[in-house]
C-alpha cells in the first residue's frame, strides 16, 4: 500500500470516530430506576433517576391504562425535576407508564413499562385509620380555630360596643327625666285659673 492508500485509511478512522462520538453525543439512555411512590386513590408520582453524563433539559411521561388505548402525555422542558404526578387516576385500575429523557437535541428511548394499580376506595379509607392526622389537616384545623377567633372577638367587640351604646343613652334619658318633671309643673301652674281673695264677688252699688 503507497502513501496515499495509508493517508485515505488513516483519513477514514478518523472521520468514523468522529461520526460515532458525534452520534454518542446526541443520543441519550433511558431513564433508570423508574417508580411510582405516594399512591393513592386517584393520583400517584412517578419518580425516575438519568445516566450520568446526559445533558438532560427535562422528560417525558407517558401514561396508559392498561387494555384502553387512550393515552396522557406529559412532557416538561427546562426543567431539572426527576419525578412527575400523575392525577384523574380511577380507583382499582391498572396503568402502564413510560419515562423519556429530553435534551437540547435528542430525546431517549422510553423506559421500561412500570405497571401499577391504584387501591380501592375501601381500601384507601381502611388504610387511614381514625386517629391518623396530616400536617395538612393539621393546617386547615388551625386556620379554621383562628378564623373562628376572630369571629368570636368581633361579635364581642360589637356587643360590647351596642351595650355602651345603651347604657349611654339610658344615662342620658335618666338625666332629663327630672328636668321634664320640673317643666310640666311649671307649666300646669300657669295655665291654672287664679284664686280670688275670700270674700266672695264684689257687688256694684244700686
Amino acid at each position: 500500500m503507497g502513501e496515499k492508500g495509508k493517508s485515505f485509511a488513516v483519513t477514514l478512522l478518523f472521520l468514523g470516530c468522529l461520526t460515532v462520538s458525534s452520534v454518542d453525543a446526541d443520543s441519550l439512555s433511558a431513564p433508570l430506576n423508574v417508580t411510582v411512590k405516594t399512591l393513592e386513590g386517584n393520583s400517584a408520582v412517578v419518580t425516575w433517576d438519568i445516566l450520568e453524563g446526559d445533558l438532560v433539559i427535562g422528560f417525558a411521561v407517558t401514561q396508559q391504562q392498561k387494555d384502553v388505548r387512550m393515552v396522557r402525555f406529559i412532557q416538561e422542558v427546562n426543567t431539572t425535576t426527576r419525578s412527575c404526578a400523575l392525577w384523574d387516576l380511577e380507583a382499582d385500575t391498572e396503568y402502564i407508564v413510560h419515562v423519556q429523557s429530553i435534551s437540547s437535541s435528542a430525546t431517549s428511548p422510553p423506559s421500561d413499562p412500570i405497571l401499577f394499580r391504584t387501591p380501592k376506595e375501601s381500601e384507601k379509607l381502611a388504610s387511614k385509620s381514625p386517629d391518623e392526622v396530616t400536617m395538612k389537616e393539621v393546617g386547615q384545623a388551625a386556620q379554621l380555630r383562628a378564623g373562628e377567633l376572630i369571629i368570636i372577638v368581633v361579635v364581642l367587640i360589637m356587643w360590647a360596643g351596642v351595650i355602651a351604646l345603651f347604657c349611654r343613652q339610658y344615662d342620658i334619658i335618666k338625666d332629663n327625666e327630672p328636668n321634664n318633671n320640673k317643666d310640666k309643673a311649671k307649666n300646669s301652674s300657669e295655665c291654672s285659673t287664679p284664686e280670688h281673695p275670700t270674700g266672695g264677688l264684689l257687688r256694684s252699688k244700686v
